[in-house]
């Protein structure tokens, strides 16, 4: 009876033996599992934060530019201050780094029908001859460009503004790829064309293109990049920024030009404009109406030059 009884305690003893080292390795295996899955699993939190830190980066970016388009858009021009405005302190944003190849990557028109920020990577091979330039058709928005008489004289207020000067992307196509054949391209391309006042467009903007022009016939590669800034749903733009630099570092600039017309004021809205004898634009500094150094006197001598060629021609 008591061998019974031993052996029967012996089984039970066996049994719970069998049944702990089960428990053991189902438990030993439970912590494996976690051990192998928890790199795994920082990797997804790393791959996740990353992803996050890129997706961040990437709105941030984003965020920084629209925030500078709003405030420049809320910025409202005052007659008799300067109409040229330094962004960044007058540095450019833009990576010199980029540059790749000649083009121009053009914005889609927005619901409004305007153009949007158009960025040229440009060299002397798409230099242009102006004598090549035709007759500009499109209207952009906002375009009202009747006559009118500003101290008994006949003033057209508009311009066909190009983001993307004509002198300096001529050889880029409507899609802003090169074409050595190609001389129209940016001519009379509606994402190139916003509306401009004729003052801004033929004096104050004029001379950063030609900076832009010396330079690229210095044999430089530029990065050049300018933005219309619409207030809302106006459908003239209050101004544009204009940024660039060369891959060298020789030239570098980043302004904001108000869209002015000495002696007319502006509805941004519509585009329409009303003769105002108070409304005055100083001439920047280096315009033919402020003397300057000799060095300033070439921008004049040109701009003078292709300003009659704009009055002749196109308006």
């Amino acid at each position: 009876m008591k061998r019974r009884r031993r052996k029967k305690r012996q089984q039970q003893s066996l049994l719970s033996v069998i049944i702990i080292g089960i428990i053991l390795i189902g438990l030993g295996g439970l912590f494996k599992g976690n051990g192998n899955s928890s790199p795994n699993s920082n990797s997804g939190t790393d791959q996740a934060r990353s992803s996050q830190a890129s997706s961040a980066s990437s709105t941030g970016q984003t965020a920084s530019t629209n925030k500078n388009t709003a405030q420049l858009a809320a910025l409202n021009y005052q007659s008799g201050q300067s109409a040229i405005v330094q962004v960044n302190n007058g540095k450019s944003t833009l990576n010199p780094q980029s540059w790749d190849r000649p083009k121009i990557v053009y914005s889609q028109l927005d619901a409004e029908n305007r153009s949007g920020q158009a960025t040229a990577y440009l060299d002397s091979d798409t230099l242009v001859a102006s004598s090549t330039r035709t007759e500009q058709r499109f209207e952009p928005t906002g375009w009202h460009n009747q006559p009118k008489y500003v101290d008994g004289r006949r003033v057209t207020p508009q311009n066909r503004g190009h983001l993307i000067a004509y002198s300096i992307s001529g050889h880029l196509n409507a899609e802003g790829q090169y074409d050595a054949n190609e001389t129209q391209g940016s001519l009379d391309n509606p994402k190139n064309l916003f509306t401009q006042a004729a003052y801004a467009n033929q004096t104050l903007q004029l001379s950063y293109e030609y900076q832009i022009l010396d330079a690229l016939k210095d044999g430089k590669k530029i990065i050049y990049q300018v933005t219309p800034i619409f207030s809302g749903s106006d459908l003239m733009a209050k101004g544009d920024q204009l940024q660039a630099v060369s891959t060298d570092g020789s030239l570098n600039f980043n302004v904001y030009i108000f869209n002015v017309q000495p002696g007319l004021v502006f509805d941004y809205a519509t585009g329409t404009s009303q003769v105002d004898s108070r409304m005055t634009v100083p001439a920047p500094a280096g315009s033919s109406n402020n003397a300057q150094s000799s060095s300033t006197h070439k921008y004049d001598r040109k701009a003078e030059q292709l300003k009659r060629y704009y009055q002749k021609a196109f308006k």
